[in-house]
């Protein structure tokens, strides 16, 4: 039993692990050094950040009629944040534990939600998975190979069954569907799309473009996010309800906070934080632009760290949420 790989994933290849199970392992202190400090970024996204995010997502999702307005809206954003932050920081653990030892296993996340496209969002998000199922599933059934309906049909075929594969609820098949949807209604728009932006003349403002494709992109993938969230049809029916009547009128309900409001500020500059890092980590990892600065700032944002998990962590009685899938 490989204890740093559970079942929630990187999800291996035979061909990347098996063979360095029987490698000779020398201690190398630079390696268990990078090693540790994954693991801490780990720990510091989901004790952090994401077990901080689910005190606020798991009072309104839980009694969703009790809230109105903004508060389901922030608490679908929150959402879509701790589920990253909790597991791409429990694949954080594995690796960097594995790298410890002189494991090299795959990388997990790539900076999902700074994606311009649903695509290219599951080419970043559990690409152990997502690629799983590329390979063993939407290729045997023919791929992109055969009739343009053939091609349609895998492509859909493999998001519903990856909804079936988080769980036997009908959010879940529906969340898979939605995402299948989203690709193919994609794909269906690619030259009205093209065709209506040289038109307005926003090719001409490429970061203009970035940022509004990154923006509708992370909209959508949070409306499928509150379907994957919800308790039941019922709450999931009545959430996007009053999350559209929130839209409208976003100050209606704002008067309550599940949460106070310095733990709110602190969840928001989490996020802020968290997304500054990964738009940093778009060319070099933090490790090693870390190691270019001196030992009294690397030690300083490591002790940084290492404070800020023990101060402002959240330590109740938490899941990693991938466990349950």
């Amino acid at each position: 039993m490989f204890y740093p790989q559970l079942v929630a994933g990187p999800i291996e290849r035979p061909q990347n692990l098996i063979h360095q199970f029987y490698e000779h392992h020398d201690f190398d202190s630079n390696r268990v050094s990078n090693g540790l400090k994954l693991m801490l970024w780990g720990l510091f996204k989901k004790i952090v950040v994401a077990d901080n995010l689910a005190v606020f997502v798991d009072a309104v999702y839980n009694q969703p009629q009790s809230w109105d307005g903004i508060n389901l809206i922030v608490a679908t954003i929150f959402f879509a944040f701790q589920v990253y932050c909790d597991f791409s920081g429990y694949s954080d653990i594995a690796v960097g534990a594995a790298e410890v030892m002189g494991f090299r296993l795959m990388t997990n996340f790539n900076r999902p939600y700074q994606s311009k496209s649903i695509a290219e969002y599951w080419q970043r998000w559990h690409i152990s998975l997502s690629t799983w199922f590329r390979d063993y599933l939407y290729i045997p059934l023919g791929g992109s190979r055969g009739s343009q309906s053939s091609r349609y049909f895998n492509i859909f075929f493999i998001f519903l069954i990856s909804g079936v594969w988080h769980g036997a609820g009908w959010n879940f098949i529906m969340w898979g569907a939605l995402n299948g949807f989203y690709i193919l209604f994609s794909i269906w728009t690619t030259n009205l799309r093209e065709d209506f932006v040289r038109r307005i003349g926003l090719i001409r403002y490429p970061n203009l473009h970035r940022f509004i494709r990154i923006t509708i992109t992370f909209g959508l993938i949070c409306y499928s996010l509150m379907i994957f969230r919800a308790n039941s049809i019922a709450d999931m029916v009545y959430i996007h309800r009053v999350i559209i009547s929130g839209i409208i009128n976003p100050f209606r309900g704002i008067a309550g906070l599940p949460v106070s409001f310095t733990q709110l500020v602190l969840c928001i500059g989490a996020i802020v934080f968290i997304q500054f890092i990964d738009y940093v980590q778009r060319k070099r990892n933090l490790r090693e632009l870390l190691a270019e600065k001196p030992i009294w700032f690397r030690w300083a944002v490591y002790y940084a760290f290492i404070l800020t998990i023990f101060f402002a962590g959240e330590f109740s009685n938490r899941k990693f949420i991938y466990f349950q899938f």
